[in-house]
């Protein structure tokens, strides 16, 4: 299985589908899910796209995706070690407001619960709203921006962290410690992948606005098409990927026979980080 190939067809093909629907928004069918995020027609029939595509590289595939996964779960065969993780829009809000950008696609492919492949697709990111593709092919591959190997990270960069939270709710005991440290915080909610990219890789060269690049990452009770790609770009680039105890994960070991897989934590952290900034957030 060519999985390159998949990612040059999702993106050929994607693009002009997720364009199709936000040139009509005002009449979008748009709804508000139980735990309070939105769902677009638009999720469902990129979620769709995004399966058939699957299906037609992978026939066997195990396939986790967000919206109705339940009927997706028999999609393809269990006997596979392959299971393919999507979510068709990340950012929601954002893609139903026609001045804001910071949305994608996302698939991840796991291999014996291992993920060895991504593929984030922003079809509005870049200069003049242009997509911008962020991608690993296969296991110990190199990280691609836009099909090009991503450049190294700036030994300089400033300490910014995404530790975003839901509107209302008070700033956590482990903020204050990354705050004393110097870090700048985002916490409000765009995109969890997007997030999660920037974290792995510099992205303020491909983007506009530009978008800066995290030292660190952190969300609790993340679910898996949150954050199954976003760990994939990070042990890639050779970055971090623990619980919030500091302990390493190196593969995706939920339960995909419930609603909603979740990982307790997820901590995304430069190796140079000090330990005293990890230990931070240990319970």
């Amino acid at each position: 299985m060519d999985v390159g190939a998949l990612w040059d067809d999702l993106q050929d093909t994607l693009t002009p589908l997720l364009g199709s629907f936000r040139a009509r928004l005002d009449d979008l069918d748009v709804s508000t899910k139980a735990d309070q995020t939105l769902l677009s027609e638009a999720d469902l029939a990129v979620q769709e796209h995004i399966v058939a595509k699957i299906l037609a590289a992978d026939p066997g595939a195990h396939i986790v995706a967000e919206e109705g996964r339940q009927t997706l779960e028999s999609a393809g065969s269990t006997t596979s070690n392959r299971t393919w993780i999507i979510d068709p829009i990340d950012g929601t809000a954002q893609f139903v407001r026609p001045d804001r950008v910071e949305f994608c696609s996302v698939v991840c492919l796991l291999d014996q619960r291992r993920p060895v492949a991504a593929f984030v697709l922003a079809p509005e990111l870049g200069p003049e709203r242009s997509p911008v593709r962020v991608s690993v092919d296969e296991a110990g591959g190199p990280i691609a921006v836009n099909g090009r190997v991503a450049a190294a990270r700036s030994a300089t960069e400033p300490l910014r962290a995404s530790v975003t939270r839901s509107s209302g709710v008070p700033p956590r005991p482990w903020e204050q410690p990354l705050l004393d440290a110097g870090f700048e915080l985002k916490t409000r909610t765009t995109s969890q992948t997007l997030d999660m990219v920037r974290t792995c890789v510099d992205l303020s060269a491909h983007t506009e606005p530009v978008l800066t690049q995290f030292a660190l990452f952190y969300r609790p009770n993340q679910k898996v098409w949150d954050g199954a790609a976003g760990m994939c770009l990070a042990q890639a680039g050779g970055l971090q990927v623990l619980d919030r105890n500091g302990i390493d994960r190196p593969i995706i070991d939920l339960d995909f026979s419930v609603p909603e897989p979740q990982f307790p934590s997820t901590l995304v952290t430069l190796p140079s980080l000090p330990k005293e900034i990890v230990a931070a957030f240990a319970e």
